[in-house]
């Protein structure tokens, strides 16, 4: 049952995008600030747990869950070192992902030719 969860809560928020996309003609970027905003808006309601408890893999994989994960760890982190834990907090906790994007990032573009 949690794979069914995690595949329709997944597509959702993949044909919410779409949505966006086709009718109101926005661009990935644009897409991608809006899940970005999204999940950190229900992680200040404390809501985004409640998503991840019921479709797990579902809600973790998008991009609204980077801004889950940024936001959870601003505020734990504020509340223990103050405003100064805002800013280390977002980091200490999306330090280790991004770092293994851009050592990837970095390894692929080795390999391959960009076009240009």
């Amino acid at each position: 049952m949690n794979f069914l969860f995690a595949f329709l809560i997944g597509g959702l928020f993949c044909l919410i995008g779409q949505i966006l996309m086709d009718y109101f003609k926005l661009l990935p970027l644009h897409i991608t600030i809006i899940y970005l905003i999204f999940g950190s808006v229900l992680e200040v309601f404390n809501l985004y747990d409640y998503i991840v408890d019921f479709a797990s893999a579902g809600a973790l994989v998008p991009i609204s869950n980077f801004g889950h994960s940024l936001t959870h760890a601003a505020v734990e982190s504020a509340l223990s070192d103050g405003y100064l834990g805002i800013i280390t907090g977002m980091f200490k906790l999306s330090s280790s992902g991004l770092s293994a994007a851009i050592i990837t990032a970095f390894l692929i573009s080795l390999v391959f030719k960009p076009k240009g």
